[in-house]
């Protein structure tokens, strides 16, 4: 049984919360709370395996609630379900504390899987506040791609082929080691850390034809 602190600052709200949740056998609603304040007692108070909290409550927000909970107790699982659908919003909750962020407009199989996953200890987004984020990631990496200068996107494009440094050397007239601090380069612009990473984006934007990755392999 997973017993649960509803924080949100209507009545109304709460209510439709209790609702749905009661009819699950596995879940039971202990307390319930319309602002921080009330809510950061009853947790101390009760010790529920799980918080659901929206982010806008009154007398504190919903992100010093969170911090607040985690000080006290640093395996306490947090469910954010908030109306905003801005991705920063469920950032900020993240980097709080919280394990998953849902928004109010997901439909209710959403929220009840994502309790199971929060009160198991993953991470989970509402599939709307997740392609957000993926569109706006795959929005940024584009950007990092064309800022990349003519000779780093050929070097890229070369070893992506496969092609050593040294072999780059030569084709392009310069030093193996200018070759090397390019390689470098380029993987912090583009933001990943590994060769794999590298090689995952250059698909994506079509600078290697898996096909082509496929024939170097062999």
């Amino acid at each position: 049984m997973i017993s649960i602190l509803l924080v949100d600052d209507h009545a109304i709200v709460r209510e439709g919360y209790r609702a749905l949740l009661s009819k699950q056998p596995c879940m039971r609603v202990v307390a319930e709370a319309g602002d921080g304040t009330q809510a950061y007692q009853l947790f101390k108070e009760y010790e529920p395996d799980l918080v659901i909290t929206d982010i806008s409550l009154p007398s504190s927000s919903g992100l010093e609630l969170i911090a607040k909970i985690k000080q006290r107790r640093a395996d306490a699982r947090i469910l954010v379900f908030s109306m905003h659908q801005n991705p920063a919003f469920a950032e900020q909750a993240v980097h709080a504390g919280a394990l998953g962020y849902v928004s109010k407009s997901s439909e209710p199989e959403v929220l009840l899987r994502a309790i199971h996953d929060v009160y198991s200890g993953r991470h989970v987004l509402s599939p709307d506040i997740a392609q957000i984020l993926a569109l706006e990631k795959l929005g940024s990496e584009r950007i990092a791609l064309q800022t990349l200068k003519v000779r780093e996107f050929e070097i890229l494009r070369l070893l992506m082929e496969g092609q050593s440094h040294d072999d780059i050397a030569r084709v392009l007239n310069i030093s193996a080691k200018t070759v090397g601090n390019c390689h470098y380069l380029i993987k912090s612009k583009l933001g990943v850390a590994s060769d794999i990473e590298l090689t995952k984006l250059a698909i994506k934007f079509n600078v290697l034809d898996p096909l082509e990755l496929s024939r170097i392999v062999e």
